[in-house]
């Protein structure tokens, strides 16, 4: 195993340098510790991606910006929901995933990074987050089992998947609703499958300028990992990099009576634990 908590970071020694670590502490939440203005110590590792990570070396360098732990993905394919989404949004579990693809210009780092709200979702007042869980694909993989789809996955991280809502309900394919630029922050530590071990005692919360909105264990997703895998990637390629996002709990804004949305200013955190730690987003107005 090359790391456990790996991060993907500018040094405060060097801003014109990209690095990846592992952090010297193995408890410390990343994400909070960075937000805090707090000393986190990295060692650095050889390699330049999670995909060829290296190996440590005797190097210790402090975060000086954090960024998301895997560079630009060639796709983000999406399919799943939660139980309990789909009931307070009065859908029936579905008997396959739901698929949809979203561009590689999506991805975005985490805080200090803004969340650009796109012009026209501000405009009619439907931007909406959705805390989620994201699986990272560690060696290409094609026609794999249920069985055998673990042995394809890297690690996981932590996503806001900012979406438009009023285009979103306004067609069948959401694929244009969750694609805008920089729409979708992930970090702040990819945890290692070994790790993490079973996703399922996970535990992902959301809260919008400190108020708890999503909590829920992720024992509750309609599709577990390996069934995800191995239904993406029946006759289609997963390159190694592919970021498959796993869906949203329930708490959703849209689904809140008054309605909540996404403004400017407004910070976003998902929190998934152990391990993950929180990913911060302060969303920002197109300008």
């Amino acid at each position: 195993m090359a790391f456990e908590r790996l991060v993907r970071f500018i040094p405060s020694s060097d801003e014109g340098a990209i690095l990846i670590g592992q952090p010297v502490d193995s408890a410390v939440d990343v994400g909070a510790a960075v937000r805090k203005g707090e000393d986190v110590k990295v060692k650095v590792f050889s390699g330049s991606s999670a995909l060829s990570p290296g190996s440590l070396t005797d190097k210790v360098e402090s975060i000086g910006r954090i960024l998301s732990p895997v560079s630009m993905s060639e796709t983000l394919p999406r399919g799943a929901r939660y139980k309990e989404h789909a009931k307070e949004a009065n859908i029936s579990l579905p008997d396959v995933p739901t698929v949809f693809m979203k561009p590689a210009t999506c991805l975005a780092d985490p805080w200090p990074a803004t969340t650009p709200i796109p012009k026209h979702t501000l405009a009619d007042d439907s931007a909406d987050y959705e805390s989620e869980l994201c699986v990272v694909i560690g060696k290409t993989a094609k026609n794999v089992s249920e069985a055998d789809a673990l042995d394809y996955v890297l690690g996981y991280t932590a996503c806001n998947d900012i979406s438009s809502r009023k285009e979103q309900f306004a067609t069948s394919q959401w694929s244009y609703s969750k694609s805008f630029d920089k729409a979708c922050p992930i970090g702040p530590v990819l945890a290692s499958k070994e790790l993490v071990g079973d996703v399922g005692e996970l535990h992902m919360k959301g809260f919008l300028n400190g108020k708890g909105m999503q909590d829920s264990k992720l024992n509750d997703m309609i599709f577990n990992v390996p069934k995800l895998v191995s239904f993406l990637a029946k006759g289609s390629t997963l390159p190694a990099g592919t970021i498959i996002i796993t869906g949203t709990p329930a708490g959703v804004g849209i689904m809140r009576k008054p309605k909540v949305v996404l403004h400017d200013g407004d910070e976003f955190v998902v929190e998934i634990q152990p391990h993950i730690g929180s990913l911060y987003n302060v969303m920002e107005a197109e300008t």
